[in-house]
């Protein structure tokens, strides 16, 4: 990946190898826990629509923008054979904000389902081989436009899922935390809470950022991996 700021804190971490033959590693907790802190979207920089007209206003803006990062997040399940009926919420970032979209409200759902069938609108993620099957799943529907970033990475030669964390890390030099006992919530309820806010939106923010990065540092490595997509 090309030079971030505060690079040189990760002492080397993206590069490091373990042979002349082996997939190069991404930075550790600890290395990424010594640089500056990711400037996260706060409160009142996250839309959650309620009304129809709300969902209208947050489609359109996401339409506008036509990139985004994107995630989803499911209720869990804990017991060996469960199946998650999610997604639960699903969540849009463009520049400087956030939508969360609780699949609950019928009043939102043809707009997602729009949102999310729609090849104008780039939707670029960590992780997101679950994702394509619930929302098939839950709304019948496939996916469109859709970029995992591990996979951006993957093509520069890293191993395994890279994920928001060391990808924040590399691309951007900052440090992203992740809440387990955000991530594990239950994210069904009638009214997430304000962590569960935070979180979400971030998550997508977050991806959004890194994309932004790699547009500006990496346009090569990007175009490869979303032509083949």
């Amino acid at each position: 990946m090309a030079p971030a700021p505060n690079r040189a804190d990760l002492h080397g971490a993206t590069a490091r190898k373990h042979g002349p033959c082996m997939k190069k590693k991404g930075p550790s907790k600890e290395e990424t826990a010594l640089l500056p802190p990711f400037p996260a979207l706060v409160r009142e920089q996250i839309h959650v629509p309620a009304t129809p007209e709300d969902f209208a206003a947050a489609c359109a803006e996401i339409k506008a923008a036509g990139v985004t990062g994107f995630d989803t997040e499911a209720r869990p399940t804990f017991k060996t054979g469960d199946v998650s009926d999610g997604p639960h919420v699903v969540q849009f970032a463009i520049e400087g904000k956030a939508f969360i979209f609780q699949v609950r409200h019928e009043a939102g759902r043809a707009g997602l389902i729009d949102l999310l069938q729609s090849e104008s609108v780039l939707k670029a993620g960590f992780g997101l081989h679950s994702d394509h099957s619930q929302i098939q799943h839950k709304f019948g529907v496939r996916i469109a436009a859709v970029l995992d970033l591990d996979s951006v990475f993957r093509k520069d030669g890293y191993s395994g899922d890279m994920g928001v964390r060391a990808a924040i890390g590399i691309v951007l030099g900052l440090r992203f935390h992740k809440s387990k006992k955000v991530t594990t919530s239950n994210w069904a309820v009638s009214e997430l809470s304000p962590q569960q806010l935070l979180y979400a939106a971030n998550d997508a923010y977050a991806a959004f950022r890194v994309l932004q990065g790699l547009r500006q540092h990496r346009p090569e490595l990007l175009d490869a991996v979303m032509q083949k997509a």
